[in-house]
């Protein structure tokens, strides 16, 4: 498929999405090219006199936001999120189970999901992989200090972590101000336990496993949109 219909597809995906937008929401804004689109889509919205705030889930999606003229808010102001729209790296849809972080977002993506009443999730067919960690890495986000010896730990798990490095060729370094190992696991079966035995190391901050937080996945397909809701 031609990457421009896969943009158009994308978004018909994230304006499915933003349909869930009702006034007066606090929403969670996601990170990535596909979240973006949906920001797009909430800033029209916006313009056209929805009245909206929004949590954005990284400086990028801030600015954006700021561009668009979403008005913007913190936890210090709201105790939950009514609904987050954010893309995905992978799916499994038999539980909807996420794999998220490429975008190297996914401290502040996890917060916010967290908090989140509802969260809709857009991607195109290729982030579905069946058992996820198949084709795609476990972002893990670690303190910048001693993450060799963090990098040592995930080994013990049978992973094949690798640091991320920017486009300069320098360790990729989060909003937060920490690295991030990709960490290969496989197909991965029981993704709860392994999200329990990486968050139990020392040096480890989050994991880009999101479990039970998708309530709702949007797909763009060639063949139309497809909308899949948690039980």
């Amino acid at each position: 498929m031609a990457e421009d219909e896969v943009q158009r597809l994308k978004r018909l995906a994230a304006e499915k999405a933003v349909e869930l937008v009702e006034d007066g929401m606090v929403l969670g804004l996601g990170t990535g090219s596909t979240a973006a689109l949906a920001v797009d889509a909430i800033g029209a919205r916006v313009a056209a006199g929805l009245k909206v705030v929004g949590i954005p889930t990284s400086e990028v999606t801030a600015a954006q936001s700021q561009r668009l003229g979403i008005p913007l808010t913190d936890f210090g102001h709201y105790n939950a999120v009514d609904l987050t729209i954010d893309g995905a790296d992978a799916v499994d849809l038999a539980d909807l189970t996420l794999i998220k972080g490429l975008g190297g977002a996914l401290l502040r993506e996890k917060i916010v999901a967290a908090a989140s009443k509802r969260m809709a999730v857009i991607i195109d067919e290729t982030k579905l992989q069946g058992t996820i960690g198949s084709r795609t890495p476990v972002p893990v986000e670690t303190v910048r200090f001693g993450w060799q010896s963090t990098e040592r730990q995930l080994k013990g798990l049978s992973a094949k972590p690798k640091l991320r490095l920017g486009k300069d060729g320098q360790p990729f370094v989060t909003d937060g101000g920490n690295f991030i190992l990709d960490c290969d696991f496989g197909p991965i079966t029981e993704a709860a336990k392994l999200h329990a035995a990486l968050k139990s190391l020392t040096g480890v901050v989050e994991t880009g496993l999101f479990i039970g937080l998708a309530t709702d996945v949007i797909i763009a397909r060639p063949g139309g949109i497809e909308v899949v809701r948690r039980g």
